[in-house]
């Protein structure tokens, strides 16, 4: 299993703007998001055993802040063609066994996934009411292998801050997972 951390992108960058088709051919914007007073953008995929281990404790957490009032939005940018697992037909299963209650959405270009510097999968990016980064890191420190809790205490606590209209917590971890797997070509310099 590959060990790719987040980026880290600075906080209080704007977020980037995207216009990407979700599993059932709608097409969702950032601007379908202006009025939330936070936005979790969401890099997963369907095939990533760092995601599936945080699947069903991120899955709770969405409906848990969606029915408070955030916005949250998952993006699949991995390459389809060499991992089928992750194109747009197996992500409409993956949503609906999941149960996502959130749109999934296909960054087939990878283009979203470069505006937003997304290095790994699950990488978390939060947004405030004036869609400014808030955080970006990790869930919580649990990984497949480690036992640790799979409570999502981190963005659990910056999901609560922003939503108070307050600074996220300032100790941000980086995201720990598989990293994006890109098209020839396309690989970042970040």
């Amino acid at each position: 299993m590959a060990r790719t951390p987040s980026t880290m992108k600075p906080l209080g960058t704007p977020a980037p703007d995207f216009s990407l088709p979700d599993t059932d051919g709608k097409t969702v914007n950032l601007s379908d998001f202006q009025n939330a007073p936070a936005l979790l953008v969401a890099f997963i995929c369907n095939h990533c055993p760092y995601v599936k281990h945080i699947r069903s404790a991120f899955t709770e957490m969405a409906k848990e802040f969606q029915a408070k009032g955030a916005a949250v939005v998952a993006i699949s940018s991995n390459d389809a063609l060499a991992y089928p697992a992750d194109g747009p037909a197996a992500m409409a299963v993956e949503k609906a066994e999941a149960g996502y209650t959130f749109p999934y959405l296909y960054d087939e270009s990878q283009a979203v996934a470069l505006a937003y510097q997304a290095a790994c999968t699950p990488d978390f990016f939060l947004y405030d009411a004036n869609k400014k980064l808030a955080y970006r890191g990790q869930m919580d420190d649990t990984r497949p292998s480690n036992g640790l809790p799979n409570d999502g205490k981190d963005l659990r606590a910056a999901m609560e801050a922003v939503l108070a209209g307050k600074p996220a917590p300032e100790t941000q971890k980086a995201s720990i997972g598989c990293n994006i797997k890109w098209k020839p070509g396309q690989e970042p310099a970040y």
